[in-house]
Parts: structure tokens; C-alpha cells; sequence
């Protein structure tokens, strides 16, 4: 006789926190990236019709309603501009807040890390800034940091190709 798992009944169209459980129990990263937000009314959650922000992914899992709090986390991250259509491409980390409130009761519930991922090792940001040094013109040095996303999320990588830009105009 087969057993059914407990979150089976709490599957919806949208990411929450069940999902994210099973993310943790396969030992997968909770590191995704934001393909776009779009503001969608009367979209059905959780078996209401209600209006909201939803980000969709890069990555094939669910898109994610973003509560008020999850919003301003994104604008941050999103280098502050409250556009939602400027909200692309964006590395994040989910995790499970245990401490989420809803109508006054404690139920848990996803939320975005405040600060950009970390993925890179120390060792590979060595490399990749070896490889922006090396970059020979603007454009050599716009298609390296356009290669992957991950260069745009890290400061160090980020202040490292600004530098190097302003190198290269210079001896222009």
C-alpha cells in the first residue's frame, strides 16, 4: 500500500514554503533567477481571485506571489527602482521564514534574502577578474560581464568591470 506525503493537499499553482521543503530535502539550491514580474489582477491564490505581483523564473518552478515584504526585498535587489517591469534577471535565494504572519497568525511562508547569492568561490572571482583585466576593448569587456548573470549580482565582480570600463575609455 502506498503512503501519501502530508503536503500533497497544500500543492498549488504558486510557490510557497511546501515546495521549498522538498527543494531542501532533495539537497537542491534555493537559488533561482527572476525571468520577470508581472502585475496580474484576479489571478486565482490559494482559491481567491485577488491582484499581485507575481515573479516567474528562469528555472522550471512556480512562479511567486510577492507579499509586500518579498516586493521591497526585490526593488532592493533590483537596484531600487519600484518598476516591476525593471525586475529581470535578477539572481535571488529563497528561504522559509517560520515566522510569517497572516491575519495575525504565525504560518510560515517564503521570503527573498535581502542581499544578492553567493556563487562564486573566492578562487573563481579571481579568475573572472583576470578575465576582465584582460579584456582588450569595451566590447570584449561588455560581452564578458553580459555572459553570465552571476558576474552582475557580485559588487566585487561588478566594481571590478566599472574600473576596467573606465580604463578602457580612457585610453581611448
Amino acid at each position: 500500500m502506498s503512503k501519501t506525503h502530508y503536503r500533497k493537499v497544500f500543492k498549488s499553482d504558486h510557490l510557497g514554503s511546501a515546495d521549498l521543503e522538498e527543494f531542501i530535502e532533495d539537497g537542491k539550491p534555493l537559488i533561482f533567477t527572476i525571468l520577470e514580474v508581472k502585475q496580474e489582477y484576479s489571478t486565482k491564490v490559494a482559491g481567491k481571485s485577488i491582484d499581485a505581483n507575481i515573479a516567474y523564473f528562469k528555472e522550471k518552478i512556480k512562479p511567486l506571489v510577492l507579499n509586500a515584504t518579498n516586493a521591497r526585498v526585490l526593488k532592493h535587489l533590483a537596484g531600487g527602482t519600484p518598476f516591476v517591469e525593471d525586475w529581470k534577471n535578477i539572481l535571488i535565494e529563497l528561504y522559509i521564514d517560520a515566522n510569517v504572519r497572516m491575519k495575525g497568525e504565525v504560518v510560515g511562508g517564503v521570503r527573498i534574502k535581502d542581499k544578492p547569492p553567493k556563487t562564486y568561490s573566492d578562487q573563481e572571482i579571481k579568475v573572472i577578474k583576470g578575465k576582465i583585466i584582460g579584456c582588450a576593448n569595451l566590447e570584449d569587456l561588455t560581452n564578458l560581464y553580459n555572459s553570465d548573470i552571476k558576474i552582475k549580482t557580485n559588487k566585487e565582480l561588478v566594481d571590478c568591470v566599472k574600473s576596467r570600463n573606465r580604463e578602457l575609455k580612457e585610453s581611448v
